[in-house]
């Protein structure tokens, strides 16, 4: 049977990783929940060959090449040990969006059911980031803001293709992230289940 994956995408700040989080941990015995970041140190924990090249790349302070990423996010999910698995902050650009496609095109053992866009306005992101307590502090505020802005154009730049390239697919749910987290993750929790009950 093939694994049910879902990907769940949205700016810094809006509350996806802990969403993620909280469904798994509601559902222990159906649902993993992993980032991409945790499934690379994962693979170098292992030891195995695919491991050792990603730590060769990191001892290096450099990237990891993509195709590397995601075999290692096909790996863990291939040996997930629930059928659902919720991955987030992936795909972060079209490449490796693209790269992924190509993956599952061939790919028997695992089933793309949905990618979740939990949707919050940019100074709805920035508030939840930056806290009102940092307004007092007038120069740290201004270096972390340039760091918001920042990381908020990385993920905001590639987000109108891979929308679209999701929409077309009929893979693309929108989530309103900007209500309390309750609603939020009923809300994900309810449309996973839905999703990976269809066959």
């Amino acid at each position: 049977m093939a694994k049910k994956l879902f990907l769940i995408i949205g700016a810094p700040g809006s509350g996806k990783t802990t969403d993620a989080e909280i469904i798994a941990e509601r559902n222990p015995d159906t649902v993993v929940h992993y980032s991409t970041g945790e499934m690379l140190r994962q693979e170098v924990a292992s030891g195995s060959e695919l491991g050792k090249e990603i730590e060769s790349y990191i001892s290096k302070g450099a990237l990891v090449p993509l195709n590397i990423v995601i075999d290692t996010i096909i790996n863990a999910v291939k040996n997930a040990p629930k059928d659902i698995i919720l991955i987030d902050g992936f795909p972060r650009s079209t490449e490796q969006m693209k790269a992924l496609d190509e993956i599952l095109k061939n790919e028997k053992d695992v089933e793309l059911k949905a990618v979740i866009e939990v949707r919050v306005s940019e100074a709805v992101a920035k508030e939840r980031i930056l806290g009102r307590a940092e307004e007092a502090e007038v120069k740290r505020s201004d270096d972390n803001e340039e760091v918001f802005y920042q990381r908020m154009k990385i993920y905001l730049d590639p987000l109108p293709e891979i929308e679209k390239f999701y929409q077309e697919k009929g893979l693309l749910k929108i989530i309103d992230g900007e209500r309390p987290i309750e609603p939020i993750v009923d809300e994900m929790e309810a449309f996973v289940k839905e999703k990976a009950a269809e066959g």
